[in-house]
C-alpha cells in the first residue's frame, strides 16, 4: 500500500500528469500508455503503462499488437555481475486481482520493434494490449520526451 501511495504521488506531481490518459475495459484499468521518443536511427521504441486488475480474478498481459512497429515484445531488463540484459518474458507480466502493476517497474517495459517511422514527442501508436482473461482492448499509447525517470532499470541501455 505504501509503493502504491508513493506511485500515486509522485503521478500527482508530475508535470506528465497533465497529460495523462486512461482507458478501461471490464474490470481492466490502463493509466498512461506511453512510450518514450526515441534517439535518431533507433529500431526499437521502449513502451511504459499502469494496469489495474479490478477484478476477482488473477489476470496476465501476454501481448500487445500494433500496426506502428513489425512486432511488440515483453522484456525485462536485468543486470547481473555488471552486465545488462533484456530477456523476453515468455509468460507475460502477471496481474494479480485487485493490483496495480507498473510495466516499467523491475526493469520491465514492452520493447516496439523496427517502428514503421520515427516517433516524436506528441506523437500516438494505435495498440490493443492482450490479456489472458480480459481478451483484447484498444489504446493509444502517447510518445512523450526521452527521460530516464520514467524507465527504471532501462536507462543504462541505448535503444
Amino acid at each position: 500500500m505504501k509503493r502504491l501511495l508513493a506511485i500515486l504521488a509522485i503521478a500527482m506531481a508530475s508535470p506528465l500528469a497533465a497529460g495523462a490518459h486512461d482507458f478501461t475495459s471490464g474490470t481492466m484499468y490502463i493509466d498512461h500508455p506511453m512510450i518514450q521518443e526515441a534517439p535518431p536511427g533507433a529500431r526499437v521504441l521502449g513502451g511504459y503503462v499502469t494496469l489495474h486488475n479490478q477484478g476477482a480474478e488473477d489476470d496476465r498481459l501476454v501481448g500487445i499488437e500494433t500496426p506502428a512497429a513489425e512486432k511488440v515484445e515483453l522484456h525485462r531488463s536485468t543486470v547481473t555481475d555488471g552486465i545488462a540484459r533484456m530477456q523476453p518474458m515468455t509468460d507475460g507480466l502477471p496481474l494479480p486481482a485487485g493490483e496495480i502493476v507498473w510495466l516499467g517497474d523491475n526493469g520491465t517495459h514492452a520493447m516496439f520493434v523496427q517502428p514503421d517511422k520515427r516517433y516524436a514527442a506528441g506523437d500516438e501508436l494505435p495498440a490493443t494490449l492482450i490479456f489472458e482473461k480480459a481478451g483484447r482492448i484498444d489504446i493509444t499509447f502517447k510518445v512523450e520526451e526521452r527521460s530516464t525517470d520514467l524507465a527504471p532499470g532501462h536507462g543504462e541501455h541505448p535503444q
